[in-house]
């Protein structure tokens, strides 16, 4: 840190110049490419989806290309060129940057924009991260389903623009923060597949095994949905007190809490419905069909949500749901119609191995200590890792924030 506030006080002694983003760089918006497009050869590509999920910072390889008869028709990006999303599903990830680093000309296309500018690529990539740009960025977006920050609205961004030798600074030691975040996410990684390995093996019987094949249907108690009050009802919703979960939210894990929460008169008058801990709770819809999750407090659902309130006398429940959640693939690929969607017959149908209710606390009790170690975030190196980001985030801001040049 010192070296930088060193490099201030000798090159932006009065403070640093702020510029608006279309005032320092072009911005070209993408068009066209679909992902059905996308090839294995050719002239390299990034998609906008890919920036989400696939893509840091920067990088110098293209994970996937074009044709060279459709990159002609595409947007094309130089190297040193910044890749921004113009459009996601929520705020935090609309705007999201990948500073492209490699020696040949890529493309990209709908849904994204390429910024070309003559600041340090990473250093503004970095500061697509910052808490200062997610404010600006979340008052010009516009959308509700669809989150929206076209090209036009970008350009009206403010950013501090340091002398180079300062971006250039900043982004070594940004750089020195997010290699050692990546040694701990490989090792981390790493840890996971030795527990998918030993998972996979606690949940594979032979025929010699002492186990008897049922449903989870047969061995639950109870099978329920729940229900969507209307959301344009707010005596529905506001002052709510009774957690709500939606399928979003299940995401192979324990649920202590939910994101939204009802209210009584939504429960009287909808089919939502309470359901007690410790059910083994299934997606069924869209995206998210197959996914499992364990409610660990009673609480309410929506209609895409299949609830089973397992047997206690056939089955452990944890046991259960690591049984769901090894066959994730499995029960996704019984989807029907465009959607792939599931239903409480389909899944009530699927086949599970019951083993003696000592042996699923045997196998509960060594998954529930490997799951710790790659996802407890309060142990271990998921808590290593959390620290890690909390420390890179910290410092990624103080180095980000600038006393403003006062003309």
């Amino acid at each position: 840190m010192s070296r930088v506030d060193d490099l201030i006080n000798r090159l932006a002694p009065t403070g640093v110049q702020f510029e608006k983003l279309g005032d320092i760089a072009e911005l070209v918006r993408g068009n066209g490419l679909p992902k059905t497009e996308l090839t294995t050869t050719g002239v390299g590509a990034i998609h906008y989806g890919q920036i989400y999920t696939r893509y840091g910072v920067w990088t110098a390889a293209t994970i996937s290309f074009v044709r060279p008869e459709t990159a002609v028709k595409l947007a094309k990006v130089q190297p040193g060129d910044i890749i921004i999303t113009n459009t996601s599903e929520n705020v935090e990830d609309v705007g999201k940057a990948v500073a492209w680093l490699g020696e040949k000309e890529i493309v990209t296309g709908g849904h994204a924009t390429v910024i070309k500018h003559r600041q340090d690529p990473k250093y503004l990539a970095y500061w697509f991260q910052s808490e200062s740009f997610f404010t600006q960025k979340k008052a010009l977006a516009t959308g509700t389903k669809v989150i929206d920050v076209s090209a036009k609205q970008l350009a009206k961004i403010r950013i501090p623009v340091p002398p180079l030798e300062v971006q250039r600074e900043i982004v070594r030691i940004l750089d020195n923060f997010t290699e050692l975040e990546a040694e701990l996410e490989a090792e981390l990684e790493a840890r996971t597949l030795q527990y998918a390995f030993f998972r996979d093996r606690l949940l594979t019987f032979r025929e010699s095994d002492e186990v008897r094949w049922s449903t989870l249907g047969a061995i639950s108690s109870r099978v329920s949905s729940g229900a969507t009050p209307l959301a344009g009802l707010p005596d529905y919703y506001e002052g709510g007190t009774i957690p709500w979960l939606r399928t979003q939210e299940v995401r192979f894990t324990d649920i202590y809490d939910t994101e939204v929460r009802i209210t009584d008169r939504a429960l009287k008058e909808t089919a939502a419905k309470w359901i007690p801990a410790n059910c083994v709770i299934v997606a069924i819809s869209g995206a998210t069909a197959g996914r499992s999750a364990v409610n660990r407090i009673p609480l309410t659902t929506n209609q895409h949500c299949c609830n089973f309130e397992i047997d206690p006398a056939q089955a452990n429940f944890r046991y259960v749901f690591y049984w769901v959640r090894t066959h994730y693939e499995d029960i996704k690929a019984m989807g029907q119609g465009a959607r792939s969607d599931l239903n409480a017959g389909l899944i009530k149908s699927v086949p599970i191995a019951i083993p003696s209710l000592a042996e699923q606390d045997r196998v509960v009790a060594v998954l529930d200590k490997f799951d710790a170690l790659v996802n407890d975030l309060s142990v271990g190196l998921p808590a290593e890792l959390k620290a890690r980001r909390q420390q890179y985030e910290y410092y990624r801001e103080k180095l980000l924030t600038f006393e403003e040049l006062v003309a």
